[in-house]
């Protein structure tokens, strides 16, 4: 068992374990109610958890990014509500990234803070998603626009479950594994090339260290600015164009698609400014299509692309900034891109 301590608002522990429903159950010790989240396309097997004595009610929410919206999250409170929960209950959500950001939310939202515990279920949602205390739901207008900074009070990473994932949602998680890499810890490019998709799926140990790398990346840049007033905006390289590609594509790609997309986009941009090598470019558009992502988007999509920049969680006033490499495994902003710019790194990436 290996656990990483992340310091935010409150310190908490990221616990990789291979019994996490064992490591919940002595979590819910003392609780009246608890709250279980998960999609209806999955749900893990509850019995443990349905044996103990606190009243647990199990609420099954859609699946992705089709359940992350405000007509869910009012489900949820009308749910919480019906089942009378107060401060001292817990919710815990088990799922994909999405289900962590609905269930941190809705706890976030629900007497104003209740204590909630992620066990994410999927590769992304292991190394992003449910680390750091970001919980939101998308809107009409954007990706995790409305949302609150709320830390569960632990995470429970069980890499079982990643038996369950098909490869396409396995590759997609390693886009985000691949992005601690190139922002922190090469170490992490350097397992992950030695490497296809099919081989390290059937490699555990070099998974799990993978994991447990990008975890550790997230937890220090977290800890070292909880609220993303500058050094956590890091974790968002590649999310500039990703987030947009996302709402362009209604949520049918898969996030770490997009972001795969947006990390190959973003190095443009730094090969142009001189931050970083052609060799480091081809590095990413290398490493990615080794785990069967997408480098490359559709190059009459710029035209609504471009727009939805601007929405973007790091945008300032009308200035829309990207986190770009200076060197592999150090970040800066870009802040004075020009439309010639953009246009220019985007169509190098266009299919």
């Amino acid at each position: 068992m290996t656990v990483i301590t992340v310091n935010a608002e409150r310190s908490y522990p990221v616990t990789l374990t291979n019994s996490w429903s064992k490591d919940l159950v002595a979590i819910f010790q003392g609780r009246t109610r608890v709250a279980v989240i998960v999609s209806q396309s999955y749900a893990p097997d509850l019995s443990v958890i349905r044996g103990l004595d606190a009243d647990c009610h199990v609420f099954e929410v859609p699946d992705g990014e089709d359940g992350k919206n405000i007509a869910t999250l009012i489900n949820l409170w009308n749910w919480l509500g019906a089942a009378g929960f107060t401060r001292s209950d817990l919710i815990v959500g088990i799922g994909g990234g999405a289900i962590t950001d609905l269930a941190g939310f809705a706890a976030a939202s629900w007497l104003r803070g209740v204590d909630w515990v992620a066990v994410p279920t999927s590769l992304a949602g292991m190394v992003d998603a449910s680390v750091g205390g970001k919980t939101g739901i998308n809107s009409d207008y954007g990706k995790n626009l409305i949302g609150a900074f709320h830390s569960p009070i632990a995470v429970l990473v069980d890499t079982e479950f990643l038996k369950t994932l098909s490869d396409r949602d396995f590759s997609a998680g390693m886009a985000e594994v691949i992005k601690c890499g190139f922002i922190t810890d090469p170490k992490i490019l350097t397992i992950a090339a030695a490497h296809s998709l099919e081989s390290l799926r059937n490699t555990p140990e070099d998974i799990a260290e993978l994991i447990q790398r990008a975890i550790a990346v997230k937890a220090q840049v977290v800890s070292s600015d909880f609220k993303e007033s500058f050094a956590r905006e890091a974790l968002n390289y590649g999310h500039t164009l990703g987030h947009a590609i996302e709402i362009y594509a209604k949520y049918q790609m898969r996030h770490g698609e997009a972001v795969a997309i947006g990390l190959v986009f973003a190095a443009e941009l730094a090969v142009a400014r001189g931050l970083i090598t052609s060799a480091e470019l081809d590095q990413h558009r290398t490493i990615l299509s080794a785990y069967e992502l997408p480098t490359t988007f559709d190059r009459q999509a710029w035209q609504k692309l471009a727009p939805l920049l601007a929405l973007d969680k790091k945008a300032r006033g009308n200035t829309i900034r990207f986190v770009a490499l200076n060197g592999i495994g150090a970040t800066t902003r870009l802040e004075d891109l020009t439309s010639a710019e953009l246009d220019a790194a985007y169509e190098r990436i266009s299919s």
